[in-house]
């Protein structure tokens, strides 16, 4: 059985609203169904976004995504801690399967390693986005 970690605790996701929920009830994290690394979690804001092209230069933005990778880092450091290297990134469009942001974080090794083509970056022509890359493009 797969787990589910919930980052959140009332029932309102307000992402918007910083005042009434705290950044713990901004997102929630799990085991990806089909894994691409020794280690590979999923955080999601609770918040329904379609693709990080939908976040903006605000402080908002850039903490939700700090956040997201904060709690992919806690994660692979807690279940891979002899991981030799973590991958925390995002696909963009239209190399997204889910229309739902949503962060990968990895603990390689791959398995199998041609996965690694799906979490390359792409330049130009998109690819996967490392999530510092993200974080900087969104500083406010």
């Amino acid at each position: 059985m797969k787990k589910l970690l919930c980052f959140r605790g009332g029932t309102t996701a307000a992402r918007r609203r910083p005042e009434r929920a705290p950044m713990a009830d901004w997102v929630m994290a799990f085991q990806d169904i089909n894994p691409s690394a020794f280690r590979h979690y999923l955080v999601i804001p609770i918040e329904h976004i379609p693709t990080f092209h939908n976040l903006q230069r605000t402080t908002e933005d850039h903490q939700l995504v700090s956040h997201m990778l904060a709690v992919g880092r806690d994660l692979l450091n807690r279940d891979a801690p002899n991981s030799e290297e973590h991958r925390f990134g995002f696909h963009q469009p239209p190399f997204n399967s889910v229309d739902h942001l949503h962060l990968h974080c990895l603990a390689l090794p791959f398995m199998p390693s041609w996965r690694q083509v799906k979490y390359t970056p792409l330049g130009p022509l998109g690819g996967f986005l490392e999530a510092e890359s993200l974080l900087e493009r969104i500083r406010p």
